[in-house]
């Protein structure tokens, strides 16, 4: 394929022109001067910005790297001018160039950071730019920082560390905030040219096997799931009483959910409503299919306790996304291709916290691939605090 690539002076940029050439696609480079990008790569096709429209032409893909990043100084009206005058301009010209597949990286704290600070500004601005343009494919790759030998900020500071200390470091730091290896990033963005779709994605590294963040994972799990059993078990027993006497049926309702990997487990509730009702997502049910003592316990969030249990046998965490039904073959779908089947599912998560329900499962399954990236321990800490202050109203049932 052709691909033009921007910026490719810059950390990413540096790793991503060997590796793509390598895999034998022709390559554009366009940066502001084009005899240093030439000195840099001399084995490729270089310009300036200014001629992009008349050379680009015939190019597959523009993958967008160029950017004023948040560790240089400036004003706002200097990030807008290279974050989103810059790349308004770099579309443009890649558009009028024929170009068909626009692919741009952009951050985690652009997308989450200070609604003050010049870059995150800038840089939202532009991605919500981006989002509205209809006439190019247009892919996002979404990334906390880019750790590499070279990295600057406080990675750099990582890097100097001796190897036994440097390794320590990292891990302690990924379990603190999202990180990203760069050969990971240059992976994605070439997998983005060759799929040759429009997606979004979060990329981070898997904290699955940091041994920080799992041990972190385990305590809260088991702590939160003995805590409960053992000060609230009296609790426990007064609510099944009541929901036995509220209506016919069973205390407790067991259903089967999709776990990790895909896997089928029964999931314990409280039940919350009528015998009978069917095997459906809460927003495809009326409201009357809730018993009066269901509407309380799905208000306060008590319907969850009895999930104490499928903690304890490791089917579930307290925070993650929420398990859903195996009728629910699209959300299932748009979960399983973004990797999110991939980790435990929870009582609790980001999707759930901001009112984003099973009603609308692509964007669902954007929310609980965006948690599954942005995973560290202040990050679920956050999640756990705001549902126990009362975020998030839970599913909604059919108007």
């Amino acid at each position: 394929m052709k691909i033009i690539i921007t910026g490719a002076g810059g950390n990413i940029g540096r790793a991503l022109v060997p590796y793509l050439r390598e895999k034998g696609h022709e390559l554009l480079l366009v940066g502001r001067d084009a005899a240093k990008l030439q000195q840099l790569f001399p084995g490729d096709a270089c310009c300036n910005y200014h001629d992009l429209q008349h050379i680009g032409s015939d190019y597959h893909s523009c993958v967008h790297l160029a950017v004023m990043n948040n560790d240089q100084h400036g004003s706002l009206a200097d990030f807008r001018s290279a974050n989103l005058t810059g790349l308004q301009h770099i579309f443009n010209d890649a558009k009028r160039a024929g170009v068909g597949h626009f692919i741009n990286l952009t951050s985690f704290h652009a997308a989450h950071g200070n609604q003050q600070d010049p870059y995150a500004v800038s840089k939202r601005e532009a991605d919500q730019w981006l989002f509205e343009q209809q006439d190019m494919r247009i892919s996002s790759l979404c990334l906390p920082a880019v750790n590499s030998q070279d990295a600057g900020g406080n990675l750099a500071k990582v890097n100097k560390l001796p190897a036994i200390l440097r390794k320590i470091a990292l891990v302690v730091l990924g379990a603190a905030k999202p990180l990203v290896d760069r050969d990971l990033v240059v992976a994605a963005i070439a997998g983005l040219v060759e799929k040759n779709e429009a997606v979004s994605i979060s990329l981070a590294n898997p904290v699955d096997r940091n041994i920080v963040y799992w041990t972190f994972k385990k305590i809260v799990d088991w702590g939160f799931a003995l805590a409960v059993l053992l000060v609230t078990w009296w609790l426990m027993l007064i609510l099944f009483i009541a929901v036995k006497l509220g209506s016919p049926g069973p205390g407790i309702f067991a259903q089967e959910r999709v776990g990790r990997h895909g896997k089928s487990f029964i999931c314990y509730k409280y039940r919350t409503m009528r015998t009978g009702t069917k095997q459906a997502g809460t927003h495809e049910l009326s409201a009357d299919a809730i018993t009066g003592i269901g509407a309380f316990l799905r208000k306060t969030k008590l319907d969850e306790l009895p999930q104490v249990i499928n903690i304890l046998r490791g089917e579930i965490s307290l925070v993650g996304p929420r398990p859903c039904l195996p009728v629910q073959s699209e959300l299932i779908k748009e979960r399983k291709e973004r990797g999110v089947l991939n980790i435990l599912p929870g009582i609790t998560g980001w999707a759930q916290i901001n009112d984003i329900d099973m009603s609308d499962p692509v964007r669902l399954a954007r929310a609980d691939a965006d948690y599954m990236a942005r995973r560290s321990i202040p990050f679920d800490l956050s999640i756990i605090l705001k549902t126990f202050t009362g975020s998030g109203q839970g599913d909604r049932t059919a108007r």
